[in-house]
């Protein structure tokens, strides 16, 4: 299987992933901004779906690639027969794991509920309306979510490839 493009040993998907977790923090303050300082509603909605649907597409090929290396463990230890890390550091590789599933999963429900519900209620152009501040709440704590994903994301990264 193809290696990644980040200087570690990893795979090329996990990469993309990787990269995608530093770069959707940013995208989505000024998504953000945009809209609670700019007044940008239109531009808002259009990044938020934009970045909803990259994010989608990567987890999805992400998902493909890990089948096709047959599970996250063979693409951390290559080769079982002679293994990259040790026992103990894959035990806590797989427990930082175990937390970003945590918030890796609930993310994209977060999201899509979010955006599904701004897509229902917000009129046509988007503009502030009676659901603004509902909308408010739940973007916050998708935001959290989501920066709480790539933080646990990045640090598993770190264990499985970058420290180990």
């Amino acid at each position: 299987m193809e290696k990644g493009f980040l200087g570690y040993d990893s795979s090329l998907m996990l990469d993309v992933v990787v990269c995608a977790l530093v770069l959707v923090v940013p995208v989505l303050v000024y998504s953000i901004s945009l809209a609670k300082f700019s007044k940008k509603f239109g531009l808002h909605k259009a990044i938020q779906l934009g970045l909803g649907v990259a994010l989608l597409l990567t987890v999805a090929l992400f998902e493909i690639d890990i089948r096709m290396h047959g599970g996250w463990q063979n693409i951390v230890n290559k080769d079982p027969a002679s293994p990259r890390v040790s026992p103990e550091q894959l035990q806590l590789i797989s427990q930082s794991l175990t937390v970003h599933l945590v918030f890796a999963i609930s993310t994209p429900v977060l999201w899509i509920w979010t955006t599904v519900e701004a897509l229902r209620r917000f009129p046509d152009p988007t503009a502030p309306s009676a659901y603004s501040r509902r909308h408010k709440t739940l973007a916050w704590l998708t935001t959290v979510d989501l920066v709480l994903t790539s933080a646990t994301g990045l640090l598993f990264y770190y264990l499985a490839f970058i420290a180990a």
